[in-house]
């Protein structure tokens, strides 16, 4: 059973585990070590409080390889249930899912070095490059926001696949604006949408009359 299959048919309890429940652990172990840190010295070395900030990118990288798999797996996955003469647009799909994936491994990895970097700093008392700094909003900003359309993109491109193949005809927005929004506040959605996808995945599902 190929990584596909694996998301497609994982039960709903399983897939809020992998993609919520576990980065929310790290992410509270490290909220609590930071503050554990802050409360027990009276003046903090900055090189510790920083120290705890070295997860977060791998929270956000283990948290993304999981949704993003899952949504990816829905997508492959249920070509197969879509009749022929109903074509998706998988390249453009393909393209849109890669660009956020890129954009927020770089940030990651931004995060990481600026975390590494800031105690020097706050100890030589350096002063920021303002010119730097505003070069890189002009930059980051537009890639954030485009980043946001293409995830938005890849949301809507999974509920019509979803909902395409469940009702093996053509659809528009209004026929899965529900999975759209279940999707996107994914936490409360997996639970909803991940039994359909098993049965769409298992071949059981049943059309409405």
């Amino acid at each position: 059973m190929n990584l596909t299959e694996r998301f497609l048919k994982a039960k709903h309890w399983q897939l809020f585990l992998l993609f919520f429940g576990i980065p929310m652990i790290f992410y509270i172990t490290m909220m609590v070590n930071l503050f554990s840190t802050i409360i027990q010295t009276s003046k903090p070395d900055p090189s510790i409080i920083f120290d705890q900030f070295k997860f977060f990118p791998i929270i956000m990288i283990v948290f993304m390889a999981g949704l993003f798999g899952w949504l990816w797996s829905i997508v492959i996955g249920l070509q197969r249930n879509i009749p022929e003469n109903l074509k998706m647009k998988i390249m453009r799909f393909k393209i849109f899912f890669f660009i956020p994936l890129i954009y927020i491994i770089i940030i990651s990895f931004a995060i990481t070095i600026l975390f590494n970097n800031l105690p020097d700093f706050i100890e030589k008392n350096s002063q920021p490059n303002v010119g730097l700094i505003g070069g890189l909003m002009i930059i980051i900003i537009p890639l954030h926001l485009f980043s946001m359309f293409c995830i938005f993109h890849t949301l809507y491109f999974v509920a019509k696949t979803y909902k395409t193949a469940e009702l093996q005809r053509e659809t528009t927005f209004s026929d899965f604006v529900g999975e759209f929004f279940l999707l996107w506040f994914y936490p409360i959605g997996v639970w909803i949408i991940q039994p359909k996808i098993n049965s769409l995945a298992e071949g059981t599902s049943k059309l409405p009359n």
